[in-house]
């Protein structure tokens, strides 16, 4: 029965690597090389395809394995549970192939409130620190839709998206920081952080300079509660697969230390080259970092097969960065070559990842079968 529905949950995923392959080559054209684009929209699609077509879709399966874990449910209901992702997915490949924009539009904000619903049980259930952030994660994904589905302009749109993801993640490592006994004081400076991030993400919304620069403030903030609370500093020492997660995810809050600073200092860019170093320090250096760490994790529990870990799994952790430090000094420096190159090697970086893991998956399945 656990089988069948990890059968279903493959096509899903793959609808989402789908989208995640269009947004890399949509986000190369926007950063300036002129390759060809099969619909005139694609490029425009960069933001809600990696956002909501990629990581709706992988984040709403990892959402459907723990309410499965959590609930318990029949196979009609978790059958249910997969609309979610689907409603993503779909999206996703409507924006691809540039069909049905509206009906993108929808199934994508449906992938967000069915999302934003999981949590509802969640919080019944378990109502703590960790799952309220996560839940006002998915709500700030749902608002960041409809805010986009209604024609807000994406300056405006990708901070809630931002807040998306940022919530969502914070809520995960906050929730494994209880192996470390934080403190209610600690616990106090992470929900403050939290707060101020929501406070300015609201008031991008009447005064764009002020609200930037305070959820800046907050993701600075974050980015240090984060390096000095999370069990990453001490997991960097051990070995194996356990050291790689710690250099991923310090990494990551690096990047997010960087993106809050520059955010504070810049305030209200819409567009050009610290828009574009604030924005791919956040979902680049943060957020795909944190994916980078977490793959060995996420895939086995939402397809059932061993991911095993293997030192070259170094070599597109170290190209990510390596080209966004490329990316973002260029970026600083207005020089355009070299934000167009940090660009191709993230790009390079993030097809690595994908094949490595393909591959990894592969070895897997093989080891399993063996035992």
């Amino acid at each position: 029965m656990g089988s069948a529905l990890q059968k279903h949950r493959l096509p899903l995923l793959l609808l989402g690597i789908i989208a995640l392959l269009a947004g890399v080559w949509a986000g190369l054209v926007r950063a300036g090389w002129h390759w060809s684009m099969w619909q005139p929209q694609l490029a425009a699609a960069h933001g809600p395809l990696m956002v909501s077509g990629f990581l709706g879709s992988v984040i709403g399966l990892e959402r459907t394995v723990a309410l499965n874990l959590l609930l318990k449910p029949t196979v009609w209901q978790r059958r249910l549970l997969l609309l979610g992702p689907l409603s993503a997915g779909a999206g996703g490949l409507l924006l691809v192939g540039g069909w049905g924009g509206e009906t993108a539009v929808w199934l994508l904000w449906s992938s967000s409130a069915a999302m934003t619903a999981m949590f509802w049980p969640m919080l019944r259930r378990h109502a703590a620190l960790h799952t309220t952030v996560m839940a006002t994660g998915a709500g700030c994904w749902l608002v960041g839709n409809t805010l986009w589905g209604l024609g807000q302009p994406l300056h405006l749109v990708v901070w809630w998206w931002a807040a998306f993801l940022l919530l969502t993640i914070a809520g995960e490592r906050l929730e494994l920081s209880r192996l470390l006994r934080i403190k209610p004081w600690q616990r106090w400076l992470f929900g403050t952080a939290i707060l101020l991030l929501l406070t300015g993400l609201l008031l991008t919304q009447w005064h764009f300079s002020a609200g930037v620069r305070l959820f800046g403030a907050a993701l600075a903030g974050l980015a240090l509660w984060l390096w000095r609370y999370d069990i990453a500093r001490r997991n960097r020492r051990r070995t194996g697969l356990t050291r790689y997660i710690a250099f991923c995810l310090l990494a990551g809050y690096g990047w997010l230390l960087f993106s809050g600073v520059a955010a504070v200092a810049a305030g209200a860019v819409a567009a050009g080259f610290l828009y574009d170093a604030i924005l791919h320090g956040i979902f680049l250096g943060f957020v795909f970092s944190m994916i980078f760490g977490h793959a060995p994790i996420i895939f086995p529990a939402v397809l059932g097969i061993p991911l095993p870990y293997h030192p070259r799994f170094y070599i597109h952790f170290l190209l990510l960065h390596a080209a966004l430090l490329l990316r973002a000094a260029a970026d600083l420096a207005g020089w355009a070559p070299g934000r167009l190159w940090g660009s191709l090697f993230n790009g390079v970086a993030l097809l690595l990842f994908l094949v490595m893991t393909i591959d990894g998956l592969r070895r897997g399945r093989s080891l399993k079968s063996v035992s």
